[in-house]
């Protein structure tokens, strides 16, 4: 059986370049406690105060958050806020000079604007403060932009107070997205949810403008506690009945009160006394600490996170297989890995929530549920005491750095596995500091400690397996899925890398009736290539789950299956599929929201409103490339090979070196039968990402139909090198190689991985 990879772009792509832009502001006004009062008699939504009515009764809360990072993570431009050196510095990146400097009480910076030529801007915004402190500028149409370079914050000893480009190994020009002035660097839509209190985005998809407004420029107390305008009018009651607990918060943030953890004697962990119940302040905090893309605006406190965002599961480019951070991910998404949390470990366990610290220093934040006696000595951690290996985060918390300096630690706290090095490729927390040292050397050191690899996260072997399409993957993936005991974001992402077809009837209701949304949400993606009745009878449930992203994720699978007989089946996917319309024009700001949209009008047979998303999506950004991809596949289905050719060669205009781009272009050609120009196009979009099976066997068959099947069979080994079982080069390369050689020595060991897939194919 051969493991189906799912790469249909259903989902809002996230991307997570910090950014920035300019926007018109009109900031929410903060009520005075009669106002407040006012919500509470008429019985309307609860509004927000702002951070101002809450100091009066919590004091200290507001002068533990004063100067924390949330208090700062964005701030009008002034004495206090900025850090950087706008005395004259200049910075070159690339071509360009940039300098920083003052004019008028201003902060300015020269340097080079959307058309390419110098020009002064004011700096509207600070933005964050440590490590790094970035700077917004506003700009036409509502926008703020975030500039490329950014201020280093940290002493000078360990080699901060300076400029610095945030991506200095790229020629950056004003028409890239990533340029200052481009899509991937805009506030309103990268930045501003995370940064703001309350924020509403307000982007006209029409006049292609932003009316951006928030109650308050920082992270303040409604931020996580929800709008406090009755929770304000609950304070000023002279006198109140003490049978109505009904504080008038949103949501109680409570969980951290109520836990009590006592160590056992006998494992030296710790041990929650009464189980954790509830995940509000996990779900709360997962708003803006994960890597997720928004799906509906209208927040409400304490439900969900999948209400309102699109949580990305353990992808390929995000994390390593074993669920390591690889990409810029936050920490939500390797929390719910750990051990930690599945023992009813809270955020706010480890860190105060209010000056964001942890609530210990070094290991003894970590020592609050761990014996010292056995944990924090040499023989757990084979370091000298005091040193820095013996630091608990250290080793069960390595770092990766982001932005060229932010490291940020790994919240999957596990335990650190150099055989998994070994084995699949992962990094290790060991070879983290014994960098001349191999992971070979790492693991025989730890089973020189222990007998056999520990640890909770136990599916890295099975997701690296379903990565390479090895025979017997998809066996491996049923059983990750199938064993409850593994964290959920593991085995949703299992699901995803699963063709619905592979999975018994009984395997899918079971999932069906998972309890975890991401779980859910993944089995519904797994029909996304099942556009039949019998589809909507298995997931049709699923469009009316209590959690928003699941169904919309269902009414996206099942666009285009036909009207179900029953009544409510048939309103349950209209009213979701609205709901999925919904979300891709909150985003419609975003080339992949209306990609998203055409992928829908083409299910549902409606290919002229296809082209309008699409032809939308390249306005705003011409070198999107999924989107010209599929806008040329849609010519090309109206015999339009000529439109379809000017669609990719526009689009290398902008992006020449993306090679799906040469890879479509040198198929089109192929079509039209213009066979020199196509291998030449087939070959750089090899050359720009070696090794991609698809890339690499359609070049090889290309080079052998021209008589170079030397050439072919060197393609096809850097394809197998990086995919040792992508079927269809296999059978490629065994036919070349016993045509080069008839003996059958060269093709014999692909010959025998060819068995291997039919042998798991039929056990």
């Amino acid at each position: 059986m051969r493991l189906q990879f799912q790469k249909v772009a259903l989902a809002l792509a996230l991307i997570l370049a910090v950014a920035a832009v300019g926007l018109i502001f009109r900031p929410i006004v903060a009520k005075s406690a009669s106002a407040a009062s006012d919500d509470i008699k008429v019985k309307s939504p609860p509004t927000f105060v702002g951070a101002g009515a809450c100091a009066t009764c919590h004091p200290a809360e507001m002068k533990a958050w004063t100067g924390s990072h949330h208090q700062l993570a964005m701030l009008p431009a002034d004495e206090h806020s900025v850090l950087g050196d706008f005395t004259g510095a200049q910075v070159k990146n690339g071509d360009t000079v940039t300098i920083f400097f003052r004019l008028q009480g201003k902060f300015m910076v020269r340097t080079d604007g959307p058309d390419g030529k110098l020009h002064d801007y004011a700096i509207k915004y600070t933005f964050g403060v440590s490590p790094l402190q970035q700077y917004l500028i506003e700009m036409p149409g509502g926008r703020l932009q975030a500039l490329g370079i950014a201020w280093d914050s940290r002493p000078r000893a360990r080699g901060g107070q300076k400029w610095f480009a945030l991506y200095p190994e790229r020629k950056i020009t004003s028409s890239d997205p990533l340029h200052w002035t481009g899509i991937d660097q805009n506030w309103n839509y990268m930045c501003a949810d995370c940064h703001s209190t309350n924020l509403r985005k307000n982007y006209n998809d029409k006049q292609h403008t932003y009316a951006t407004t928030y109650s308050e420029v920082d992270v303040a107390c409604e931020a996580c506690h929800g709008p406090g305008a009755r929770h304000v009018a609950w304070a000023q009651q002279k006198s109140r009945d003490a049978d109505n607990r009904d504080d008038g918060l949103t949501i109680n943030l409570n969980e951290h009160k109520t836990a009590a953890w006592r160590i056992d004697p006998v494992t030296s962990n710790g041990r929650r006394a009464n189980p954790r119940t509830s995940e509000y302040e996990i779900q709360m905090c997962a708003r803006c600490h994960s890597r997720r893309s928004s799906i509906h605006e209208d927040y409400v406190h304490g439900q969900p996170v999948g209400d309102d965002y699109r949580v990305s599961l353990l992808d390929e480019n995000l994390y390593f297989p074993d669920g390591q951070i690889k990409g810029e991910v936050y920490e939500y998404g390797s929390f719910i890995q750990s051990r930690m949390f599945h023992a009813g470990v809270t955020c706010s366990d480890c860190h105060e929530p209010h000056n964001l610290k942890l609530r210990a220093e070094g290991n003894q934040v970590c020592l609050q549920c761990h014996a010292a006696g056995k944990y924090d000595n040499p023989s757990h951690h084979f370091h000298k005491s005091g040193s820095q290996g013996a630091l608990c985060a250290n080793c069960h918390m390595p770092e990766r750095t982001y932005m060229l300096i932010d490291r940020r630690r790994d919240h999957s706290i596990r335990i650190p596995r150099p055989d998994l090095s070994v084995s699949i490729g992962v990094p290790n927390a060991c070879n983290n500091c014994h960098t001349g040292k191999s992971a070979k050397w790492a693991a025989e050191q730890l089973q020189k400690r222990h007998s056999k690899p520990g640890g909770f996260q136990a599916y890295g072997v099975a997701l690296h397996a379903a990565e390479l399409g090895e025979p017997g993957a998809v066996s491996s993936l049923i059983k990750l899925v199938s064993d409850t005991h593994n964290p959920t974001i593991a085995r949703a992402t299992a699901i995803e890398r699963l063709d619905s077809g592979s999975l018994p009837d009984s395997f899918i209701q079971q999932i069906l009736a998972d309890p975890s949304p991401l779980v859910r949400r993944a089995i519904a993606r797994s029909f996304a290539n099942s556009q039949t009745t019998d589809a909507i009878r298995v997931i049709g449930p699923l469009l009316s789950d209590p959690v928003r992203a699941v169904r919309i994720e269902t009414a996206s699978a099942l666009a285009g299956v036909p009207t179900p007989e029953s009544p409510d089946l048939a309103k349950a996917l209209q009213n979701a599929t609205t709901e999925y319309i919904a979300a891709q024009r909150l985003n419609s700001d975003r080339p992949e929201a209306h990609l998203n949209l055409a992928t829908l009008y083409l299910r549902t047979k409606e290919p002229n409103r296809a082209v309008v998303e699409l032809q939308e999506a390249l306005g705003i950004d011409p070198a999107f490339a999924p989107a010209a991809i599929n806008l040329a596949d849609l010519y090309r289905g109206m015999n339009n090979e000529i439109a379809a050719d000017q669609v990719l060669r526009e689009a290398l205009k902008h992006e020449h070196e993306d090679p799906a781009l040469q890879y479509a272009l040198g198929l089109s050609l192929v079509r039209r039968h213009q066979r020199a120009e196509a291998i030449a196009h087939l070959a750089e979009a090899d050359r720009l990402a070696p090794g991609d099976s698809q890339y690499g066997y359609t070049y090889a068959i290309a080079l052998s139909e021209t008589g170079k099947e030397v050439a072919a069979i060197g393609v096809l080994k850097e394809v197998l090198r990086k995919n040792p079982y992508d079927r269809q080069s296999l059978e490629l390369m065994v036919s070349l190689c016993q045509k080069a050689q008839p003996s059958g020595d060269e093709a014999a060991p692909y010959l025998q991985r060819l068995k291997e897939f039919e042998q798991s194919s039929h056990p």
